[in-house]
């Protein structure tokens, strides 16, 4: 089955993790063998990984902020640095398209030929022996902080950039993030109408409750949860209460659920704990709460964020690459999931968006 997954940080663990994508997870791995540091020899994700797990369409990052804590490769000191991060970040993915290994998807006409090519390959009687078109990028930035200013945000959507998540973890310059209380700034209400009027989907997750509701107040167009699970699962301000889910819901959008353990089990801690007993069975657990709030399953998907700081050490136990997606339909079967509701959630929902974002 052909997956969508909304939310991988791969251009960020190209240039500031040094990772050739286009080599396989597990020759990464053995490169970073010896390396000390979260996640090293545990990667996930590369491009030949994606092929084989059939994730043909994913939202792939932008990522850098300006938090006013600075810390290497993501937080600088200013905004022109951010700028420049994410410029960089780009330039990766206009390279791998160059290449031949992506396309970069940035309106409809172009996401059903994309879709439409990598359903004729999957029928094929021996797909598996055929050339595989190339891998689909949705261009996504999470945390707003690389555009100078709302007046900008042209620029970006030139590049390619079709969501935007405003805020990432702590104070944004556009909205409160993870871990504060701080609501959308005078900027970010400008951002957020800047984006509705050029169509830009607004992704809330990371947004602080505050900056939530007063997003959904400010903001008219389409929007989305990249990667974002379920607060009464696992009680925590980065995770979605019932309310916000039915928000969400209510504006026709789709929650991508995420693969960090931390998100999936209350109480887990790095430091105290390992991945035993946390299966993808438990990632069902959190798009099964998602169908049952929203009373169908047209607002559930896939939304991993694998790889992003961590590796295998901090994802499910029993996924050993994103290639592992292909066990969740069976998974979701097991709960009594028929067969259209599954393909809705593993790639269908997200193309429902997409598409009527763009029309």
């Amino acid at each position: 089955m052909l997956i969508i997954d909304s939310h991988l940080d791969l251009a960020w663990n190209a240039l500031f993790d040094n990772r050739d994508l286009t080599q396989s997870a597990y020759t990464i791995r053995a490169q970073e063998a010896r390396l000390a540091g979260k996640g090293k020899g545990q990667g996930t994700v590369a491009l030949p990984e994606l092929r084989r797990g059939r994730v043909a369409l994913c939202f792939a990052t932008l990522m850098a902020r300006v938090t006013g804590v600075p810390t290497p490769w993501i937080d600088y000191r200013s905004p022109p640095q951010a700028y420049g991060s994410a410029l960089g970040q780009m330039a990766y993915y206009r390279g791998l398209e160059r290449c031949g290994e992506i396309r970069i998807i940035a309106d409809r006409a172009a996401l059903d030929r994309h879709v439409a090519e990598w359903l004729a390959w999957d029928m094929l009687p021996n797909a598996d022996a055929e050339p595989q078109p190339p891998l689909g990028f949705v261009i996504s930035m999470e945390s707003a902080d690389p555009i100078l200013d709302p007046s900008q945000l042209g620029e970006f959507c030139t590049l390619g950039v079709r969501v935007i998540g405003p805020a990432h973890y702590g104070p944004g310059r556009y909205a409160g993030g993870t871990g504060t209380q701080e609501g959308l700034s005078e900027l970010g209400r400008a951002l957020l109408a800047e984006m509705e009027h050029l169509g830009v989907l607004l992704d809330v997750s990371h947004l602080s409750d505050e900056a939530f509701w007063q997003a959904l107040d400010a903001y008219g167009g389409p929007l989305l949860a990249s990667h974002n699970n379920c607060r009464a699962l696992v009680p925590h301000q980065r995770q979605f209460s019932d309310a916000q889910l039915r928000a969400i819901v209510a504006r026709g959008g789709v929650v991508g659920v995420a693969f960090d353990v931390w998100m999936l089990r209350l109480g887990w801690n790095a430091a105290t704990h390992t991945n035993t007993g946390i299966t993808l069975d438990t990632v069902v657990d959190h798009i099964d709460h998602i169908c049952q709030v929203a009373g169908d399953c047209e607002h559930a998907a896939i939304g991993s964020d694998l790889d992003g700081l961590y590796g295998r050490e901090q994802s499910p136990c029993d996924l050993d690459t994103i290639a592992d997606f292909q066990a969740l339909p069976g998974l979701l079967s097991q709960r009594g999931y028929g067969d259209d509701d599954i393909a809705r959630i593993m790639h269908g929902n997200w193309l429902r968006l997409l598409r009527t974002s763009w029309a």
